[in-house]
């Protein structure tokens, strides 16, 4: 008996007995897809959706998806595996690039929100979008887990309800920068941040911290993509300490402008961020237009310290998942391998440090969900994960209390949250050492304790200095030339003090006398202070300190002006006097000169001097002032050292006033003896024997002193180009006046050692050796006229004789007469003659 089979598709197949016994034969199939369909169906109803935002195939910013998405579907494949965590359920991940753009990150998140299915949760990256979504999500009753943000904007609660984020804070690493530079004892630092609001807001959090810690932030600069005109200005500032904060993309064109303008080396300590790739600053220069080579880039990036965030966990144990850190990192080399990266020879993805925080960022997710699930189910509500709606709140808020106290154990670390959602984490620091990042130590916030391992390496073998150290070198007088100058003064002290001593030991003599020895003598006493007063114009700071210089500076305005009084006064005194004589009519040739003029003149001129002098001193008193001048390279130190030079200056508050009356009552002087001393040229007297040199010695000290006034005061900086100018000038007026005025009665002296020495008292004191060898040839001359007279009168009388002869022979009276009387008169004319010539 044969049973008619009823069949659930019964009307679907027009069949025979034949057609549904083959039917039945290959139905395997069918049954397969029916299956499939039916489990397809069953897991659909069963899925947990979240949307995933990632940079990934962006030109800037941060590209960190490129890792850290395969990072969250390894968390995917392992959390759905678990059959402890959310039982009856998996975890699906709905995702989209954003290319590190806020708006195309909005476009992401509203195309995940508003198209099936239901999204429970978001992940992010990248701080500017992570802002944007964090910020709307909230409109959503949505959490959104941040995986790859640093921004410290996102700790503000108020603004950002329901963000969390494994990505531990930006300002988590200014601890440890501030750590570490008082470790190394630096005060002094700068700061290149680009344009972002993450790192804005990360060097609002470093300059506040740094004002705390005393520590100067020497200047802070910004740029939005070209750092060219930033990073001059640090070397403008003298930045030696530098926070870098800005994107891995803008880092290699910081670099490279590092190396051209040479901001590296043993003088210079970077900070980077430290979540860049190890190799960050040798991939994608051709693609980013980079115009240095990887090697200048290598050069450029030695020595440079990171800090990051522990992004991997440091502990070889067991995490959450079964896996270690290392285990985990095997995983991702071969998942990242099969995408097409080449890590074989260390060509990371970007994102490749943050790929645990993503991991985790998963894991974190799947514990929160599977622990709302339980509140739920405890709670006896009725809801479910599934029931969730946009406008759920109580679901939303169940969701964010499990996320606010999830805390486990990562790939990347304890992961915990803060009250402000800001990942809790310890800070790791790296110093790239011959092109490798090495761990230098840890710092642990919270505790204040810094865990170092004494690897680091600086160029020089020392610590880098935070500031070119300033040595202030004063410029003196060179030693030599000081000395060179100290001995021709003391050497012409020594000739003048001599011709003191051979003036008043021969004062007796006409040829000294007729010179005034006293006016001389005060003279050579200006001589002998002029000459002082070089050696004091090289006394500087080699040889007195700061606060006794002031008074050398007195000494050389009271001992250089009265020397040159003296000396140039007691010669402009005997010149005036010449032209008093040569210009009165009436005076009488033979008048003396009284010397107490002579002497009353030089003492008028020294009371004005002193008269400046004092009111000068009094009222506006010589101060040291120091002279700056640019910095130089020392001319052999390894050290990072420049030098100030510095020049002490003798200068009052009015100095130009003061110096004004000073070479406006000189030049007056010595503009008046040039006149003086050119109007008597050619005239000589008898009283002043030696007027002619002392002209030509005002001549030679007015030339000077014209020459050696302005040109000092333009090489005043140049300390021994104008000592040398001046104390050659003053050497050279004294040596040449002592010469003009006592070598011609010297050599005199020398020729007529036995000349007669007259008395002080004698009454001929005025009589010259010219008029004395005038009259010796006269009275020569007379005895002459006096022998031809007598030989006229002896043939006078022969003449005579003859006529007497002549008058006995010739009678006639007339002629006698006329003889006579020629004869007579020939006499007379002869006796007159001889009388004139007696006389002369």
């Amino acid at each position: 008996m044969k049973y008619k089979t009823s069949s659930p598709y019964k009307g679907c197949f027009n069949t025979t007995d034949n057609s549904v016994e083959y039917f039945w034969k290959n139905s395997s199939v069918f049954y397969l897809i029916i299956l499939i369909l039916f489990i397809s169906s069953v897991n659909g109803a069963n899925q947990l959706h979240i949307g995933g935002i990632f940079p990934i195939a962006g030109k800037g910013g941060w590209q960190g998806g490129q890792a850290c998405m395969p990072a969250a579907k390894l968390a995917l494949q392992d959390v759905n595996e678990n059959p402890d965590l959310l039982p009856g359920f998996n975890l699906t991940l709905h995702s989209n690039d954003s290319e590190c753009e806020p708006g195309l990150g909005a476009s992401v998140m509203y195309n995940l929100l508003y198209n099936s299915p239901q999204k429970l949760m978001l992940l992010a990256g990248c701080s500017t979008v992570c802002t944007t979504v964090a910020e709307a999500a909230k409109m959503w009753n949505l959490v959104v887990l941040c995986y790859g943000a640093s921004s410290p904007a996102l700790s503000d609660r108020s603004r950002f309800p329901t963000l969390f984020r494994t990505h531990p804070s930006a300002t988590v690493h200014n601890p440890t920068r501030i750590k570490l530079m008082q470790k190394f004892g630096w005060s002094r630092v700068a700061i290149l941040q680009q344009a972002e609001e993450v790192f804005i807001s990360t060097v609002e959090d470093l300059e506040t911290r740094c004002k705390d810690a005393g520590i100067e932030i020497v200047t802070r600069q910004s740029f939005l993509s070209d750092p060219t005109d930033a990073v001059r200005n640090l070397r403008r500032q003298d930045a030696r300490i530098i926070v870098g904060l800005f994107y891995v993309v803008a880092a290699r064109r910081v670099l490279c402008e590092m190396y051209k303008q040479q901001l590296y080396g043993r003088a210079y300590v970077w900070f980077f961020i430290g979540w860049y790739e190890d190799n960050w600053y040798e991939v994608n220069l051709k693609n980013e237009n980079i115009s240095c080579t990887k090697e200048q880039m290598k050069i450029a990036a030695e020595g440079h310290l990171t800090t990051e965030a522990l992004m991997w966990n440091q502990n070889n144990q067991k995490t959450i998942s079964g896996m270690s850190s290392e285990d985990f990192r095997k995983r991702l080399n071969a998942a990242l391998i099969e995408e097409g990266y080449d890590i074989n020879h260390n060509r990371y993805p970007e994102g490749y440090q943050e790929a645990p925080l993503a991991y985790d960022a998963v894991w974190s997710v799947a514990l929160a969900f599977n622990k709302t699930m339980q509140r739920l189910t405890e709670q006896n509500s009725g809801k479910n994960l599934k029931d969730f709606t946009y406008t759920d709140k109580e679901i939303a808020n169940a969701i964010y209390a499990a996320m606010n106290s999830t805390q486990f154990l990562g790939v990347s670390g304890v992961v915990a949250f803060s009250s402000q959602g800001d990942r809790i984490a310890l800070t790791q620091i790296e110093q790239m050492i011959d092109g490798q990042y090495y761990k230098l130590g840890y710092y642990d916030t919270q505790a204040d304790n810094l865990t170092w391992f004494d690897k680091e390496k600086w160029d020089g073998e020392k610590v880098p200095q935070d500031r070119t150290i300033v040595r202030r070198v004063l410029r003196t007088v060179s030693l030599p030339l000081f000395i060179c100058m100290s001995t021709i003064s003391s050497f012409g002290i020594l000739v003048a003090v001599t011709l003191i001593v051979f003036n008043i030991w021969h004062r007796h003599r006409r040829v000294i006398q007729s010179s005034h020895p006293v006016c001389n003598t005060i003279m050579l006493f200006g001589v002998i202070i002029c000459l002082v007063s070089v050696i004091l114009l090289g006394i500087d700071g080699q040889f007195i300190t700061a606060e006794n210089y002031p008074k050398v500076c007195q000494a050389r305005a009271w001992i250089l002006s009265t020397g040159f009084t003296l000396a140039y006064g007691a010669m402009f005194s005997k010149v005036w006097r010449v032209h008093r004589f040569t210009t009165k009519t009436k005076t009488d040739p033979k008048k003396k000169v009284e010397p107490w003029k002579l002497y009353t003149m030089v003492s008028g001129l020294l009371a004005v001097d002193l008269v400046i002098l004092l009111t000068w001193q009094m009222q506006d008193p010589l101060q040291r002032r120091l002279e700056t001048f640019p910095l130089e390279d020392p001319i052999s130190s390894n050290d990072d050292v420049k030098i100030r030079p510095e020049l002490e200056h003798c200068e009052s508050h009015n100095n130009s006033v003061w110096l004004g009356v000073i070479y406006g009552f000189k030049g007056l002087i010595l503009v008046f003896g040039l006149f003086l001393a050119y109007e008597t040229r050619s005239i000589k007297v008898k009283q002043i024997n030696d007027s002619r040199y002392v002209g030509m010695s005002i001549y030679n000290v007015v030339v000077l002193c014209l020459i050696t006034a302005p040109v000092a005061m333009v090489i005043a900086s140049q300390q021994d180009a104008s000592f040398a100018f001046v104390a050659l000038a003053v050497i050279f007026c004294c040596f040449l006046s002592m010469l003009l005025i006592f070598v011609p009665k010297v050599i005199e002296v020398l020729r007529h050692p036995k000349d007669k020495v007259e008395s002080k008292f004698s009454n001929d004191t005025g009589i010259s050796k010219e008029d004395e060898e005038r009259y010796q040839k006269l009275i020569s001359e007379n005895d002459d006229l006096q022998k031809l007279i007598a030989q006229k009168e002896d043939k006078i009388r022969l003449l005579k004789q003859r006529l007497t002869e002549r008058e006995n022979k010739n009678t006639a009276q007339p002629f006698n007469e006329s003889a006579n009387g020629t004869t007579a008169g020939g006499m007379q004319f002869n006796r007159s003659s001889s009388t004139a010539l007696a006389q002369k």
